[in-house]
């Protein structure tokens, strides 16, 4: 008797479990879907407090980024490029102090950002080929001037993963993530407990069929070392994204010379607009120091 009763509700079990797997796979399978699923939309003109021209750069037939360019005073350039599922207007507090110290900005929208074709977002992959054009662009217009790059986040991983060469004159390299295998398993365990590592796998699987690139494409923290600008690494002390530990392994496995700055109290935010007074000092005094034209 006891048998007959506990063999149903072990039949009941199973299939809420199964049902459960079920769901949970293809919750992974819709969160893929909108985690890679381009972040496309108008931009609009620039602010009247940054004078600047609507660019369009081509990096093949059909692609291409938009940005916009404000020249400055011969003092040298800087390219900026924002984080995930933003555009360059994430980019124009920066924009503006730069410009006013006298150099000359570029803000572009990543490759499946804002404006600029792309079907995917790829973590980095394909948006390298956009700061890679957008480098081009900055030598064809100011060619005997430094050139420095602040990247934050998406920004960043696309500026280590683009190879830059010949390597730009300054980097700064905000909130990045050292692996997308830390990335991935590091924000599902922020939202779902220690199961999240757990399934961090089935959400990296998507990742070829959905964007045609692989685990191994998007390690910056591979790269790091081949990037050849002195280099400023900035991160938040309470960046739940990335935690302090992976930006001291991305700053052991940079070349130097380099700098690291733990911006006290910051999360996964906006640096600039977490510490402005003190995020402009530290920029300026480091572009001042590397963005020096050759005697």
């Amino acid at each position: 008797m006891k048998q007959s009763r506990i063999r149903p509700l072990l039949r009941r079990l199973a299939l809420v479990a199964a049902t459960g797997l079920v769901v949970g796979v293809l919750l992974l399978f819709a969160v893929g879907e909108i985690l890679s699923r381009p972040a496309s939309g108008p931009v609009g003109v620039p602010p009247t407090s940054l004078p600047a021209k609507v660019v369009r750069l081509d990096i093949a037939p059909g692609q291409f980024v938009v940005g916009w360019f404000s020249r400055g005073a011969a003092k040298g350039a800087v390219l900026l490029l924002h984080g995930v599922h933003a555009d360059r207007r994430q980019m124009i507090g920066r924009a503006e102090f730069l410009q006013g110290a006298g150099y000359s900005v570029l803000l572009i929208d990543l490759p499946a950002h804002g404006e600029s074709s792309g079907e995917r977002i790829t973590f980095g992959a394909r948006e390298a080929r956009g700061v890679i054009t957008a480098m081009d662009y900055l030598r064809r217009e100011l060619p005997n001037e430094p050139i420095g790059i602040i990247g934050t986040s998406l920004g960043a991983a696309s500026t280590v993963l683009a190879g830059i060469n010949p390597p730009a004159d300054a980097v700064v390299l905000e909130s990045m993530y050292p692996t997308i295998e830390d990335a991935v398993e590091r924000r599902l365990t922020m939202r779902l407990g220690p199961i999240g590592a757990e399934l961090a796998p089935l959400l990296l699987w998507q990742l070829p069929l959905r964007s045609g690139v692989n685990a191994e494409d998007l390690r910056p923290i591979r790269r790091l070392a081949d990037l050849r600008s002195p280099l400023l690494l900035a991160s938040g002390s309470e960046d739940m994204h990335t935690s302090w530990s992976e930006t001291q392994r991305l700053f052991d496995a940079a070349a130097s010379p380099k700098e690291l700055w733990r911006v006290e109290g910051a999360a996964h935010v906006d640096l600039h607009a977490f510490q402005p007074d003190n995020y402009q000092r530290r920029i300026l005094r480091f572009f001042a120091l590397h963005l020096r034209h050759e005697t």
